[in-house]
């Protein structure tokens, strides 16, 4: 496999993760909405044999503790804070998807000194554009009304493929892993509900609504926004905005690829992502 599967106490809550490599700095990978740790392990062997890498399941993700509480925006980005300082890790490259490139964002805006470098997959916080069979979860009632359908066996099947028709450029190629770990993390207590409470915190029926373009120009480390150019969640064209306000901006594009290229490209995902660390690091 190329990874150990590990766990630690983060401020009272029991937090899975996945390591590999050995190398600092380390690589600190964070994944999206609905999704888990397991998001990365078609890559970490391969990053691994020139970095430490380090995958997370968020609170109320994968098989980390998932409290019945409100998953906002400051409450992933202390966990990230209090994660780091968990692994006595003072400086980490942040690698993240969708939400997790938001969550990357947030703490390399807040604490520069601890990211040396930054890397943003198909992230949110762009532009107020989603795919609207997202921003509509955010309904009163829809979402619950898809937790209930989603909970049972069928719906649980159902939910993954459904997922993987909107995360991917060919769904049909969808590895087997990754449909098998969407419909067990359905079937997992307080996943669903968690996740629902995590896609309200940024997104409401309109779009958006943590935009953090403005503030790029902030970030002083080199910077590579990596995009799907088949996304149908996030438009590529967030991408290359993006990049036109970052100092030190670099963009790699993923042909015949949806919002997921870890998973979807994962080769070219990691050749774009090496040579980006072998300039800037």
């Amino acid at each position: 496999m190329g990874f150990e599967k590990r766990q630690i106490d983060v401020s009272g809550l029991n937090i899975r993760y996945l390591a590999g490599g050995n190398d600092d700095p380390p690589l600190v990978l964070l994944h999206g909405v609905g999704d888990s740790a397991v998001d990365w392990s078609w890559v970490i062997p391969t990053l691994g044999t020139k970095h430490r890498v380090i995958a997370v399941d968020f609170p109320g993700s994968g098989d980390s503790a998932k409290p019945k509480r409100e998953y906002s925006l400051e409450f992933l980005t202390e966990f990230l804070a209090d994660f780091l300082n968990a692994l006595e890790i003072q400086r980490a490259v942040l690698v993240g998807n969708s939400l997790g490139g938001l969550i990357a964002l947030r703490f390399a805006l807040s604490n520069p000194e601890r990211v040396p470098a930054l890397v943003l997959v198909d992230s949110m916080g762009f532009s107020q554009v989603v795919n609207p069979i997202l921003s509509n979860l955010t309904l009163p009632w829809y979402g619950e009304l898809a937790i209930a359908w989603s909970k049972t066996p069928l719906g649980a099947k159902q939910r993954a493929w459904s997922r993987a028709a909107l995360l991917f450029a060919n769904p049909l190629q969808v590895p087997d892993a990754w449909l098998a770990e969407q419909e067990r993390m359905g079937l997992l207590p307080g996943f669903l509900e968690a996740n629902l409470s995590i896609l309200r915190s940024q997104l409401y029926v309109l779009g958006q609504k943590q935009i953090v373009l403005e503030s790029l120009p902030q970030l002083q480390m080199p910077t590579l926004v990596v995009w799907g150019i088949n996304d149908l969640v996030l438009p590529n064209y967030q991408a290359q905005d993006a990049v036109s306000r970052l100092r030190q901006g670099h963009l790699a594009l993923i042909p015949s690829c949806g919002h997921l290229p870890q998973v979807e490209r994962p080769e070219l995902f990691t050749d774009a992502l090496n040579q980006f660390l072998a300039c800037h690091l």
